[in-house]
C-alpha cells in the first residue's frame, strides 16, 4: 500500500526530499509541547537519525509576573502553543518518524506535502531564544493604561480609578482618583489594586 510521503513525491512539485536541513513546523498537542520534543529527541537518537535531524525547538520566553500579593515569580510562556520547530533533512525516514511520534499531529501548512517554515517565521521565532538566554525575564503587567482599577489596600481604599500609567519594572501602577471634583494621580504596588469586574 502506498503511503502519503510516496503520493507527496510522486507529485507535480518535484521530490521532497532535503538537500540540506531547513525548519519544518510541527503540530502537537497543546501543553504537551516539551514532552513530544523530549520524545522527538530519543526516537532521533535511537533511529540514529541524529545527522538527518539537527534540533527540535519549543521558542519560549520568561516572563516575571505579579501575583495578588504583589510577589514577583518568573514562569515560562509558550510562544507559539501547539506547534514544534524542526530542523531537518526532509527524507521518508524523517516524515515517517514525526508522523509517528506520539503527540505529534501533523506538519504545519502542509497540503499534500511537508512545506519548510516560512524564513520570516522561523526568524522571528528563533529570536526567542536571546530571551531565554538573558539575565532578566521580561516583566509582565497585569494592568493596562485605560484599565478601571478598584484600591484594595491603604487611605485610598475601596476608590476607583483610571490606571494613567505603568511601571512594568518597579511593578506600579498610577491611578487617577477623583478628589475635589479633578483626577489626582496616586501610585500604587500591583498588589494593591484590581481590575473591576467586566474591564478588560
Amino acid at each position: 500500500m502506498a503511503s502519503q510521503f510516496d503520493d507527496v513525491e510522486s507529485g507535480e512539485n518535484g521530490p521532497v526530499e532535503d538537500e540540506f536541513p531547513q525548519w519544518y513546523i510541527l503540530k502537537c498537542q497543546v501543553n504537551r509541547e516539551d514532552r513530544v520534543k523530549r520524545e522527538l529527541e530519543r526516537r532521533i537518537q535511537l533511529s540514529g537519525l541524529s545527522d538527518d535531524v539537527e534540533e527540535v525547538y519549543v521558542p519560549f520566553e520568561r516572563v516575571k509576573e505579579f501575583g495578588p500579593n504583589g510577589r514577583q515569580r518568573e514562569v515560562k510562556h509558550k510562544v507559539f502553543p501547539g506547534y514544534i520547530l524542526v530542523k531537518m533533512k526532509l527524507n521518508k525516514d524523517t516524515w515517517f518518524l514525526m508522523r509517528e511520534t506520539n503527540g505529534v499531529g501533523d506538519f504545519a501548512g502542509s497540503s499534500g506535502r511537508p512545506m519548510p517554515a516560512p524564513p520570516e517565521d522561523v526568524e522571528r521565532l528563533l529570536r526567542f531564544r536571546e530571551g531565554e538566554k538573558a539575565e532578566k525575564p521580561r516583566v509582565e503587567s497585569p494592568y493596562a493604561v485605560g484599565d478601571i482599577v478598584r484600591i484594595v489596600s491603604g487611605s485610598f481604599a475601596e476608590t476607583e480609578g483610571e490606571v494613567a500609567s505603568v511601571d512594568v519594572n518597579a511593578g506600579l501602577v498610577t491611578v487617577n482618583v477623583k478628589m475635589f471634583g479633578k483626577d489626582t494621580p496616586v501610585q500604587m504596588e500591583y498588589w494593591q489594586v484590581e481590575r473591576v469586574n467586566g474591564n478588560s
